[in-house]
């Protein structure tokens, strides 16, 4: 059975405390999510968002392979016109065409929050859709607080879904909005709402406030919806929403329906992680599917039974969704997920081969330093290019030094770097200011390298990111730098770590800038 997968990381997923995306990084995850397989994007809400209403303009003519976009908003008000409404008319200039709207199904919503009628919120809902239709968009309709509802009133929960059909909605999502609904209760609910609707889409929205969210979903599907919506790490507003990246495999893997394409299934792990590190998110290791630790083995009988039979210890292989098995505590680990990259560079290197064990025991202890590369992946090349000599070194730095001066003062460029390198037996000093110690060494570095490697001068860094690893170490905790780079052609992103955040910056940006040289010179063979 085919479901659609509506992702709300964008609109629900930023209520969430402690979330929070530039313009920048929601394009990115818009992408991540469209190369993912999911069907719609609900991108955030253009009437009560200036810059939700911005980044919908920004996005008209983006060219998606799977995904459409959504833009969310509610009914009109309550006793004036559909066509004069400043919420609908918003959704309009969002310029999708699907749009998300939610209305009332409680009764004690409706008198007490809309302080309406009953017979006015129906035709709050009804003209709404029927408006929007008229437009000529598709209309997913969320039915606010319907299980809350449900239990106070049957009757009424299910003539407002029968409202919003009779305007033109193609989708009628019930939503426990509170998060409060048992799974059994959602089941039963599910159950009427199809049976009252035959032949409808009926959809489902769970929050986590009672830890169900993923459980009320999956029961909600066997009991006839055939529309999911989440966030993909379980973001949004309080306990937050039921977690696609676990609940996609779960339905997909476990139980044989089709959310996503089967072949966007192995980049769920990376999907999970990149999303995460564009919110700065720190993933936890125990998350199921894409956590670090999802697959891990520690010691004894469990690493016998799943180095002999993996389904012994493992529920799904980690490859199906893009997870690695990892053995701790143990000299095996792993190198069938590394080969096939390793053997991008040299297809002769096996799994027994004395260069693939030495690459993965330098793996091994970078993590065991801080580094991670599933979101900084270029980053690895260079390991595994450096281990088996085809990394040239391209420059060496003599010294760097960077000064910051405080209090500003109304300094347009408060700090300056200097440089110094040398290429072969030739040294060259740069100097120049910046936005933070950080920008002024960027600037420096590639100063005095574009000298050298002109084509430098093209790159330029589109994202920043620091993630403190110790934090009951303080200020002096271990922190990992992501910097994005990207020459107007290519995107790429490196790592650094160290104790020292302008050192781990400088780590970063050298690999920055050597994986750059790289490309130019595989181009060019």
């Amino acid at each position: 059975m085919k479901l659609t997968i509506l992702d709300s990381t964008l609109r629900d997923g930023l209520q969430g405390e402690g979330v929070s995306f530039s313009e920048s990084d929601k394009r990115k995850v818009i992408l991540a999510l469209d190369k993912l397989g999911i069907a719609y994007i609900e991108a955030g809400n253009p009437a009560s968002n200036p810059k939700d209403a911005d980044l919908f303009q920004s996005l008209q003519g983006i060219s998606l392979s799977h995904a459409q976009l959504v833009a969310f908003g509610s009914t009109r008000r309550k006793n004036s016109r559909a066509d004069l409404d400043a919420g609908l008319k918003g959704l309009l200039r969002a310029g999708t065409q699907v749009v998300s709207l939610f209305g009332k199904t409680s009764p004690l919503h409706v008198r007490r929050v809309l302080e309406t009628t009953l017979e006015e919120n129906l035709a709050m809902i009804r003209e709404s859709v029927a408006f929007l239709k008229e437009q000529g968009r598709r209309v997913i309709y969320d039915a606010e607080h319907f299980f809350d509802g449900y239990a106070l009133d049957p009757q009424y929960a299910l003539e407002t879904l029968r409202a919003a059909l009779q305007g033109g909605a193609e989708i009628l999502c019930l939503c426990d909005t509170n998060g409060a609904a048992y799974p059994a209760d959602i089941a039963g609910m599910t159950r009427a709402a199809a049976a009252a609707f035959p032949g409808v889409c009926i959809g489902i929205h769970c929050h986590n406030d009672c830890g169900l969210a993923v459980a009320g979903s999956m029961e909600a599907v066997r009991a006839g919806a055939s529309h999911v919506q989440g966030t993909l790490l379980g973001f949004g507003e309080r306990c937050g929403n039921a977690d696609l990246s676990t609940l996609i495999p779960n339905l997909q893997l476990k139980q044989g329906y089709s959310c996503i394409p089967r072949d966007c299934m192995p980049s769920l792990t990376a999907t999970a992680r990149k999303v995460a590190d564009i919110a700065n998110f720190s993933l936890p290791g125990n998350r199921p599917y894409v956590g670090g630790s999802a697959f891990a083995h520690k010691g004894g009988m469990h690493i016998d039974g799943v180095t002999k039979i993996p389904s012994s210890f493992e529920h799904v292989s980690p490859e199906s969704v893009g997870n690695r098995r990892k053995f701790l505590m143990s000299e095996i680990s792993g190198k069938s997920g590394l080969l096939a990259r390793i053997q991008k560079y040299d297809p002769s290197l096996t799994k027994t081969s004395p260069k693939t064990q030495e690459i993965l025991e330098q793996l091994k202890a970078l993590e065991y330093r801080g580094y991670q590369f599933e979101a900084a992946e270029e980053s690895f090349d260079l390991v595994i290019r450096r281990a088996l000599g085809l990394q040239r070194k391209y420059f060496t730095l003599d010294h760097f030094k960077t000064i910051g001066e405080q209090p500003l003062f109304g300094r347009l460029h408060p700090s300056s770097a200097m440089v110094k390198i040398r290429v072969g037996e030739e040294s060259q000093i740069s100097a120049a200011e910046g936005n933070g110690p950080i920008n002024a060494l960027d600037l420096a570095l590639r100063g005095a390298l574009t000298h050298f490697y002109p084509s430098l001068a093209q790159v330029r860094l589109t994202d920043y990111k620091v993630r403190v690893l110790e934090s009951d170490a303080t200020t002096a905790a271990t922190v990992r730098v992501l910097i994005e780079s990207t020459d107007g052609e290519h995107t790429w992103t490196t790592v650094g770590v160290s104790t020292d955040i302008i050192e781990a910056s400088f780590l970063a940006l050298r690999d920055s800038i050597e994986y750059k040289l790289a490309m130019d010179e595989d181009r060019q063979a």
